[in-house]
């Protein structure tokens, strides 16, 4: 993931996994924990469990949501409809 290290800077930050059995889906970077990031999707991982992923095996978008006042069932709408325009403008 190209993107500084700095916790602040890529809190809320929408990724792709690019590695592991999540391969192929987003998430939001709600944490950091040494070199690795917590993200959380509102389905799976719920905000108050995030699943700590290597940087290495994210991809950035250029979206970046609100962490505060985010609930999982907002987290999946707003994800959900990320994908799903992500989906139509590949058609």
């Amino acid at each position: 993931m190209n993107c500084p290290q700095d916790e602040r800077s890529i809190l809320g930050t929408v990724v792709i996994a690019t590695a592991g059995r999540d391969a192929g889906r987003m998430f939001v970077i709600v944490g950091t924990q040494g070199k690795d990031a917590l993200i959380a999707d509102g389905k799976t991982r719920k905000l108050e469990k995030p699943k700590r992923k290597n940087i290495k095996h994210l991809k950035a978008t250029n979206t970046v949501l609100q962490t505060e006042d985010l609930t999982d069932k907002g987290l999946r709408k707003k994800l959900s409809a990320m994908q799903e325009e992500n989906t139509t403008n590949r058609l």
